[in-house]
């Protein structure tokens, strides 16, 4: 069910961890949901559950906002943490205890092994879920407008290696129309791949283009036979008490989209 929920902090006097929880049909067994602000121990311009340890944030509260989210949610696993540059790479998680010492350089992965915790970072980019509709694997992207135009949700697809019809897809949190202002080299590049593209993009009074991701990332997902996708409705530019948004807060935090299967 979307909205907020989890479990609570180390202290009764701070607020719970709470997780925004994918909306959408999973099958059984398949878990997603993003971090909200609540929870954490980060201060100042990072302030609350920050997971981003790139940001300029203590590593020491990095560290403990992790730790507390492993608890509160009762992983079974701590997540595979990635290095996002903005690519169309993807990873394989090894499997539980078999993660790589440093974060890999990927902005997607992909599991079918029972207990594997996937992780993408985000603070207006879009994170996507992915899974095969029989529950056997699951994927997450992060999918900012340079990844999109790469094509990363076409080589996540891929690398789950399903047919049409095969999976289903959710839209996590994402920066809102409305505030998310581009200029025409990045309509141009949407265009090239879709022409369809042009109604996601509308112009302001400014001479530039307002930009609707997640609407792209729909019509990139149509476009790869991926007809089954949710969510795409919560816009992080404009709840500052529950999102982080790197275009309203340029010095902010992160927000984690987190995927996993049950363990067996």
């Amino acid at each position: 069910m979307n909205g907020a929920g989890g479990g609570t902090g180390s202290s009764p006097t701070e607020a719970p961890v709470e997780m925004w929880w994918a909306d959408w049909p999973a099958p059984a067994g398949v878990h997603v949901g993003v971090t909200t602000r609540a929870g954490g121990v980060s201060r100042g311009a990072t302030g609350g559950l920050n997971l981003g340890d790139h940001v300029g944030d203590d590593p020491a509260r990095v560290a403990t906002n992790r730790a507390r989210l492993v608890q509160a949610l009762g992983l079974p696993h701590p997540p595979l943490w990635l290095r996002q540059v903005h690519g169309t790479d993807v990873i394989r998680h090894p499997g539980p205890g078999a993660e790589p010492a440093e974060p890999p350089v990927a902005d997607a992965a992909y599991t079918a092994e029972p207990g594997a915790v996937l992780a993408v970072l985000t603070a207006d980019c879009l994170p996507v879920a992915l899974a095969r509709a029989d529950g056997s694997a699951v994927a997450i992207a992060h999918a900012g407008w340079r990844g999109l135009a790469a094509g990363v949700l076409g080589a996540t697809v891929a690398a789950l290696g399903s047919g049409p019809g095969e999976l289903i897809a959710w839209l996590g949190p994402a920066i809102e129309t409305e505030a998310f202002e581009v200029g025409a080299e990045v309509r141009a590049a949407f265009l090239a791949r879709h022409a369809a593209a042009a109604a996601c993009f509308h112009a302001n009074q400014r001479g530039r283009w307002q930009a609707d991701l997640a609407g792209l990332a729909r019509l990139e997902l149509a476009a790869l036979r991926v007809d089954a996708v949710y969510g795409g409705g919560e816009g992080t530019y404009g709840a500052g008490h529950r999102w982080y948004s790197y275009r309203r807060d340029p010095a902010t935090g992160r927000m984690a989209t987190l995927a996993w299967l049950d363990p067996r």
